[in-house]
């Protein structure tokens, strides 16, 4: 057996006698563990990153060479077909993955993969998440390979895999299952520990026998052993990564606490001396783990909401290939190939209905539970539920490329972005910190001249009770449960900032066409001239739109939709004026005015465009007489009335701009009760027209197509789309509205109200009860225990309040 000098510097491992792996680190010689080692160690070197040794809080795995083997693995990462689950096209050499990084013990872990993986040539980005430990990566894939990728960071020492929603389930449910048992351990011990402290105060009242005394510590100091040491160890962790990399953050003065309290009445257990502090311990670690527990929950709550859409999904499909039908796996399936969908069952990836009518429950992206109908050409997204016929469908995405991985990955990316006050309450809690520890140590050579027998209890109850918990949860205790909220209503936000906006804003402006309105013309009147009946006037009419592609045509054949239409012969299609043809030997024109020669004497015009203001006339006529006059317009949403009159209830104020012509705008406005409107704006004008209101001081949101209004969508302080279908991935928008129920834009600005105010709340509460508790505590007036309970309590009433958002 080989005897060890020392350890090795980049694993801790013992280092064998013998072994000559060597690397210069810090102008001097470092002896490492294996030839693993050594190649991590020399990377780290040659690439300016011995930062890493000087930052790090753990010990890596060993570094590992990547065997002949294991490279064939990696290997498989390159392939199209295995790609096709994980990895998603973000522009047209450019791929990118969400990974899950096992082995991240500390920020300097995150660090060293991020600067190491950016030096990859081809590597666009890596961004690395520290909480979840999920790195997104992003790369050109002619320069580089995934499995390099996946190389290069398991010769650091980690090992990557892709993320996977029930993978990251199963992850937080382990964590989960270890934090309750923290839990359960602490309460247990507290419970045990508190009976024994009644026997100590009762006995230091009315009088108890020293051995006795003496017995009932080593059985406190017993029981809290498991609390000081397993259940307290996250603080432990948390605290010494924060004194690390330089940030004091809110479990330095936990854990400080827990450690001065349990090593003090140790000290006294084994020496002697008046009190211990053992119940205090107890207490103060079990408050802190629950309140900890429920932040957590309602933290992760709207990630874990967006994460359960994916879990909907089946894993097999029903592929249609050659006449054949067989059960894949989805990840088998290939853009283009045909699956079928019976009644009932989930859909399995995105979709193009290409055969069948049914209903489609789409209430897990909407939040709408009313069955959405669906007919061919319509697109359908994975995960939603087939309710009546069945379905051929024409695969459009599969596993990172649907609809509802996107809004995942969107869901992410905003939760990584913190609004002004949750960085300003991060700042103020470091401060306080550092102001804290300052105090504790003036308080305690204070006490130390006045009463040096009180130094250790006053100076434990400081510590204790003024733990800025409830400050560092105050905001982002809200903004989770917020979030959560607002997701299951179908509201996505998609930028960190977006809430807090919502709580300012003053004035929202709306776009008309696909906003206010649906966005496809429908007949809404008929002006039938007595010649033929309005039923042979629609069936001729859409007898001649059936062959045209015009977005108007669609209106006529949905009108008679599921008639016999007659057969029509020398079909003309007239673009920009119409159609003609001869049906049963008569010979009909459909078009605008100029185009029908018939309609040329009708007076009708002037008094239907008075009657309907801005809508489009469409004459039916034959080679002598006017038919009928069609009146299409663009219907208003079901929900804009209410919608604009909700915003109105609540003070603020509303405008519309329009690329459309005077007459249609204003039609609009007037149904709608909006003085303010502008037609006929181009993308730069409406831009113009938003400026100008906030240059008067307004705070604007607008609510747009999230197409056409990209620009005007920027400019505002915040702004919503209307997310329908496959667009919604790709939305660069505040926020999406995945319902398409305008009535959620009030929605959205009470809860960003909501979350201000109770984000106020928890940071005042935070402050006047640490304001207030100081100077009792730095008196002498709070013993340590009610110090514990204090401090509990408060951290408590912030969760429970924000929990509210509801």
């Amino acid at each position: 057996m080989n005897e060890t000098a020392e350890q090795c510097y980049h694993c801790g491992q013992p280092v064998p006698q013998g072994f000559q792996y060597r690397v210069c680190i810090d102008d001097a010689e470092r002896e490492m563990c294996c030839r693993g080692c050594q190649a991590v160690a020399q990377a780290i070197a040659d690439n300016g990153l011995v930062e890493y040794y000087r930052s790090r809080t753990a010990m890596p795995a060993s570094g590992q060479e990547v065997l002949p083997d294991e490279l064939k693995k990696l290997a498989l990462y390159d392939h199209p077909d295995i790609q096709r689950s994980f990895v998603i096209d973000a522009g047209e050499h450019s791929k990118e993955a969400v990974l899950i990084l096992e082995g991240i013990t500390c920020a300097a872990c995150v660090w060293l993969n991020e600067r190491h993986i950016k030096q990859l040539a081809g590597v666009i980005s890596i961004e690395v998440n520290y909480a979840s430990h999920r790195a997104r990566v992003a790369w050109d894939e002619r320069e580089i390979g995934l499995s390099r990728i996946l190389q290069e960071i398991q010769l650091l020492g980690y090992n990557a895999h892709p993320y996977n929603a029930r993978q990251a389930d199963q992850l937080r449910k382990t964590q989960r299952k270890k934090d309750l048992q923290r839990i359960a351990i602490a309460g247990i011990a507290s419970a045990q520990v508190m009976m024994l402290a009644v026997g100590l105060y009762a006995g230091a009242w009315y009088g108890i026998d020293p051995n006795t005394v003496h017995l009932l510590r080593w059985f406190s100091l017993l029981l809290t052993i498991p609390v000081a040491t397993f259940a307290a160890l996250p603080f432990y962790r948390a605290a010494w990564s924060g004194i690390k990399s330089g940030h004091l953050n809110m479990d330095v003065p936990v854990a400080l606490a827990i450690i001065t309290a349990f090593g003090g009445s140790l000290w006294v257990t084994v020496m002697g001396g008046e009190h211990v502090y053992y119940d205090t311990i107890g207490m103060f670690t079990l408050f802190l783990l629950a309140t900890r527990l429920l932040e957590t929950g309602a933290r992760e709550k709207s990630v874990e909401a967006a994460e359960n859409l994916l879990k909907l999904q089946p894993a097999m499909a029903l592929r249609i290939r050659d006449g054949q039908q067989e059960y894949v796996p989805v990840m088998d399936l290939l853009v283009g190939e045909l699956i079928l969908a019976k009644p009932g069952e989930t859909i399995a990836a995105d979709a193009v209905i290409v055969d069948g009518v049914s209903s489609v429950d789409e209430s897990l992206l909407t939040g709408e539970s009313r069955a959405v109908a669906k007919q061919v050409g319509d697109s359908v997204i994975a995960g939603s539920t087939n309710l009546e016929g069945p379905l051929t469908l024409q695969v459009s995405g599969v596993g990172e490329n649907t609809v509802l991985a996107g809004i995942v990955r969107l869901v992410d990316k905003a939760q990584a972005e913190k609004p002004e006050i949750a960085l300003l309450a991060d700042r103020v809690a470091g401060w306080f910190t550092m102001g804290l520890l300052a105090f504790t140590l003036i308080v305690g050579l204070t006490w130390l001249w006045v009463d040096s027998s009180r130094v250790f209890e006053i100076v434990l109850a400081v510590l204790v009770v003024t733990c800025p918990c409830a400050l560092s949860l105050a905001v982002p205790a809200a903004l989770a449960a917020s979030g959560s909220h607002l997701i299951k209503r179908g509201i996505l936000v998609m930028r960190g900032h977006a809430l807090e906006t919502l709580a300012q804003v003053n004035h929202v402006v709306f776009d008309k066409t696909g906003t206010l309105t649906i966005g496809k013309p429908e007949i809404v009147s008929m002006v039938n001239s007595g010649v033929l009946d309005d039923a042979r006037c629609n069936t001729i009419a859409a007898s001649l739109e059936q062959a045209s592609e015009h977005p108007l045509a669609h209106a006529f054949i949905r009108r008679v939709e599921g008639a016999i239409l007659p057969a029509v012969t020398a079909a003309r299609n007239s673009p920009g004026q119409g159609v003609s043809g001869e049906i049963d030997g008569v010979a009909y024109t459909l078009g605008n005015r100029e185009f029908a020669q018939a309609s040329r004497g009708d007076q009708s015009e002037t008094r239907i465009q008075a009657d309907f203001p801005g809508a489009t006339l469409v004459w039916l006529c034959d080679t002598q007489r006017v038919l009928a006059i069609f009146v299409l317009a663009d219907p208003l949403r079901a929900d804009a009335q209410a919608a604009v009159a909700a915003l109105q209830a609540r003070g603020v104020s509303v405008s519309i701009l329009s690329g459309d012509g005077d007459a249609a705008v204003a039609h609009v406005a007037a149904q709608l009760g909006v003085k303010n409107s502008h037609s006929r704006q181009k993308p730069q004008d409406k831009l113009a027209v938003l400026q100008a209101l906030q240059a008067e001081g307004k705070i604007v949101a607008m609510v747009g197509d999230g197409v056409n209004d990209a620009p005007v969508l920027a400019g505002a302080q915040v702004s919503f789309a209307m997310g329908t279908g496959t667009d919604v991935a790709s939305q660069s928008s505040d926020i999406v509205l995945l319902s398409s129920k305008l009535q959620d834009v009030a929605v959205a600005l009470d809860s960003g109200k909501g979350t201000l105010r109770v984000m106020r709340q928890n940071l005042w509460w935070a402050a006047i009860y640490n304001l207030t508790a100081l100077p009792f505590a730095a008196l002498g007036y709070v013993s340590p225990w009610v110090a514990a309970l204090g401090m509990s309590i408060s951290s408590l009433i912030v969760v429970m309040n924000a929990l509210r958002l509801r």
